[in-house]
């Protein structure tokens, strides 16, 4: 089933559109069926799962770390991690390129921009993009900004969620010609999840992070 469902979400997916199979509190025995089928991106959210995982996984597995950022745990995917989705804050990307220095890496993330309803999702505000020259400025070597993320609203309007990835891509269309015009790796809009990722890839996405659509219902009573 899983491997069937990876065929499906794949074939609706437009050309350079990628996908990340989020794989968060289930067993290694999925991962390793949707591996089998061809899948090579996984997403985890939380740290030690994320650690966990990865020691016991085939090593050409590309991680990417979807969760909420906490620098004290970074150091439990710092050494191999391939994508870390959620830097919310100035401070947050100065915690990552401080561990990364440390494991002797330059990490790949992106900038997480808050543009949903709900006050309980992170995020830079829009108007800490309103400069977007100060990112540029920063001195961050083992960092390499990519581009961003967002989450839309959840809300069954969907004029409400094209919105939200529309402000998603108008601020990563900003950044990229007054800061990172330069940069051809700054190529990455990461939206859109089993619910609303088509909406996501019509607004612009470059990777979608599925999860219920692949491997089903989570039991979150195992967190």
């Amino acid at each position: 089933m899983i491997s069937q469902n990876i065929e499906r979400v794949k074939a609706s997916l437009p050309k350079g559109v990628g996908l990340v199979a989020v794989s968060k509190l289930k067993p290694v025995e999925d991962i390793m069926e949707a591996y089998n089928a061809g899948q090579r991106a996984f997403g985890e959210n939380y740290a030690t799962e994320l650690r966990d995982k990865a020691a016991v996984l085939p090593k050409d597995i590309e991680w990417h770390f979807i969760g909420h950022l906490q620098a004290k745990q970074i150091k439990y995917y710092i050494d191999f991690v391939s994508l870390i989705h959620g830097v919310d804050s100035v401070e947050h990307l100065e915690d990552v390129d401080r561990a990364a220095e440390k494991a002797g890496r330059v990490v790949d993330v992106l900038l997480q921009v808050h543009v949903a309803q709900e006050a309980t999702k992170f995020g830079f505000a829009p108007e800490d993009l309103d400069e977007p020259h100060e990112l540029a400025q920063l001195v961050l070597p083992h960092v390499r900004v990519r581009g961003l993320m967002g989450m839309a609203s959840h809300t069954d309007d969907e004029a409400r969620v094209r919105e939200d990835f529309h402000k998603v891509k108008m601020f990563y269309d900003k950044l990229k010609a007054l800061a990172f015009a330069n940069k051809p790796y700054f190529d990455t809009i990461s939206m859109g999840m089993s619910h609303d990722y088509k909406l996501a890839v019509a607004e612009g996405s470059t990777l979608v992070r599925i999860g219920s659509s692949i491997f089903g219902a989570r039991d979150y009573s195992k967190k």
